[in-house]
Parts: structure tokens; sequence; C-alpha cells
């Protein structure tokens, strides 16, 4: 949680997908008694009073602050980029809004991590993956980001290993208690169906509201 002389965080939750696959907007989606949306929001909220929604104004603008894409159409890392090149602290925690089953306690870890180490990104590991949209960000790391969407190059991994990183490995989540398939995102219609059939009790359980 954040305090007072602790140094400042924003987080930013990713919003802005096509969620082609899923057919319909996957930041509306029902999902444990309130919407992914909702959902992320709150749980950013339990880190830090600043948050903000990465994607449209005009969609999103009622629930929290927004800022939108200056590289259109080119995915996340354009997400990424357009929060850091926004925010105005240099730590940031970035969610995308498809990643229901991510506790509060992991991410006030996540951030603590950030807060001891000057590394530009500290990042998990899990399921054999980095996890890019659940990590927190130096604000630096918007120049590498901006360089990659310029020369076409959209994809975030590749980009760790040109600066410094701090991963948080698998045996790392598990010494601290965290199980690796809370990173489980929601992309297709069967992966939503499949969440609703299993009897998970979600920490939360608002309703979306405007701010």
């Amino acid at each position: 949680m954040y305090h007072p002389g602790v140094e400042p965080v924003t987080a930013f939750v990713l919003a802005g997908g096509k969620s082609s696959r899923m057919g319909q907007d996957k930041a509306f989606l029902q999902l444990g008694g309130c919407s992914l949306l909702a959902r992320t929001l709150e749980l950013a909220r339990k880190v830090t009073p600043n948050s903000c929604i990465v994607g449209s104004a005009a969609k999103f603008a009622v629930f929290a602050p927004v800022v939108e894409d200056l590289y259109p159409e080119c995915g996340p890392l354009a997400g990424i980029h357009a929060a850091l090149t926004r925010t105005s602290t240099d730590l940031n925690l970035v969610l995308a809004v498809d990643l229901p089953f991510l506790e509060a306690s992991f991410l006030n870890y996540l951030v603590c991590q950030g807060h001891e180490t000057s590394a530009a990104a500290v990042v998990p590991r899990a399921g054999g993956s980095l996890q890019p949209l659940c990590a927190v960000y130096r604000r630096r790391f918007a120049e590498i980001a901006e360089r990659s969407l310029r020369a076409g190059r959209n994809k975030i991994d590749p980009l760790f290993a040109e600066v410094q990183a701090r991963v948080i490995e698998p045996a790392e989540l598990q010494r601290s208690g965290f199980m690796e398939t809370m990173f489980r995102n929601l992309n297709t219609p069967n992966d939503w169906d499949e969440a609703r059939r299993e009897e998970v009790t979600l920490s939360s359980s608002v309703d979306l509201k405007p701010k």
C-alpha cells in the first residue's frame, strides 16, 4: 500500500485492445460480481490512489482518468509507452485489464520490488514466459519503447534484454506464497466460460461506477 514519504507510484490499466478473439470488449465482461475493468481498477487502487486507464477517452473517461495511445494499432507496447509518456511519477504499475486472478498482495509485493531497485522494469516470469502486462516500469522505459515503436517492432519481451530488468522468477513467487496461475488471462469466449464455471471467489464484488 502506498504511504506518504515512499516513492509515489501511478497505476495504469491497459484497456485499449481490440478484444478480437473475445468478440466483445473484455473490459466490460462480468466475472466474480463485477466487470474486469472494475476489478482491475479496484486492485490498482489498493496499491496507489493514482490510477488511470490507457484506452479510449470516449469509452472510459467516465470511470477514471484516461491516456490514449500515441502509436495507435501497435498493441500493448504502445499502451505502456503512452502511460510512461504521460505519467507524473517515475515508478509505474502497468496491468492488463484481462488478468482477473491477480492478487492485491502480489501487486504490492511487485511495487515494493520496484522501490528497492533502480532497474528500468520489474517483471515476473510465470508459465515459462515473462509477464510484461503485470509489471512495474520506470519512466525512462518510454525511450526504448518509442525507439522500438518507431522501428515497427511492437514486441515487448525483447526490450528487457536492452535495459536493466529485475525479473521475479517462479521460485521467488513460490517462496513468497504466490501462485503462477494468477497470471492467467482471458482471451477467448472459452477462457471466459471456463473462468465463470470455476467456483473461484474473487476478492472484489464492486460494480463499475463512474469516478
